[in-house]
């Protein structure tokens, strides 16, 4: 940290940050994993401090978004759904998506929105988006405990045929999708630091993102050449097809698909961390 070189005037002493590799940073990082967990903690509290009902706002607010796009899109534009009653596949589709543009819109603004903290103590300050998405993933856990009953419901009534012995596959779905989260969103936040326009660009970005994603239709819908490339090649087309697969029976996975998916994650994570690491040595004289 402190480095001293002796000249004819005297000591002179320079402080300057660490260099830290990759390696060291990530380690840190687990060295802190207690503060993962209370800042966690603090975010749930906070989130639901003064409010009548609390977290069952995690259920009703899903509720209410799938419930519409029931009527907007299945009744109304009568979009396929590939033989999923509608309500379980928004229902379904929505807790996976709002989790990914959850951790991407709040890790966007890390550097803003914890300019005050990070100014007054040192941490990694890695630990605030990697708790950002663990008090997501909390929300998709309440989403996923309406979602399991309700398709138990339908497959017992013989409308879907779901394939539960791929069930394990799910932890590995939430890992790339939150990977791929905070990759994108502390990348942004890099960049938010000095162009705070990128702000309101981010909301935009990620509505397109939904709507080239199979969000709101399945792959299988889809005939023109080009978009189905370009749900290929989308790196949040596979975790929401398997996912459908897995609870429903019905979604197209294709390898192309899963491998852009886990290259675009990773490649996001690194470059993220990289880039995040740079601009948190300077980033309290911009913002």
């Amino acid at each position: 940290m402190k480095s001293s070189t002796e000249n004819r005037q005297g000591i002179h002493t320079h402080i300057a940050p660490k260099e830290r590799t990759a390696g060291h940073r990530w380690g840190e990082v687990w060295r802190y994993r207690d503060l993962v967990f209370l800042l966690t903690k603090k975010t749930f509290t906070l989130q639901y401090k003064q409010t009548i009902l609390g977290p069952l706002w995690s259920v009703i607010y899903p509720l209410c978004t799938s419930a519409i796009m029931t009527i907007v899109f299945g009744r109304i534009a009568k979009i396929d759904t590939a033989g999923v009653p509608h309500i379980l596949f928004y229902l379904l589709t929505n807790a996976l998506w709002g989790f990914f543009s959850a951790c991407v819109s709040t890790n966007s603004r890390t550097f803003v929105d914890n300019a005050y903290l990070f100014g007054k103590v040192y941490f990694p300050r890695l630990t605030v988006p990697i708790s950002n998405a663990l008090y997501h993933l909390i929300g998709f856990c309440i989403q996923l405990a309406i979602v399991i009953p309700l398709s138990v419901f339908f497959f017992v009534r013989g409308r879907i045929t779901p394939h539960y012995e791929w069930v394990w596959l799910l932890p590995l779905i939430l890992l790339q999708t939150g990977i791929l989260g905070i990759g994108t969103g502390i990348l942004l936040s890099s960049a938010t630091t000095k162009y705070r326009d990128l702000m309101i660009l981010v909301t935009v970005g990620i509505q397109m993102w939904m709507y080239l994603s199979p969000v709101i239709y399945p792959v299988s819908q889809v005939a023109n050449p080009f978009l189905k490339t370009v749900l290929a090649v989308n790196p949040m087309t596979a975790p929401l097809e398997c996912i459908r697969f897995i609870m429903t029976g019905k979604g197209q996975i294709l390898p192309v698909s899963v491998v852009s998916a886990v290259l675009c994650s990773v490649l996001a994570l690194f470059l993220g961390a990289w880039v995040f690491g740079r601009v948190e040595k300077t980033f309290m004289d911009t913002v």
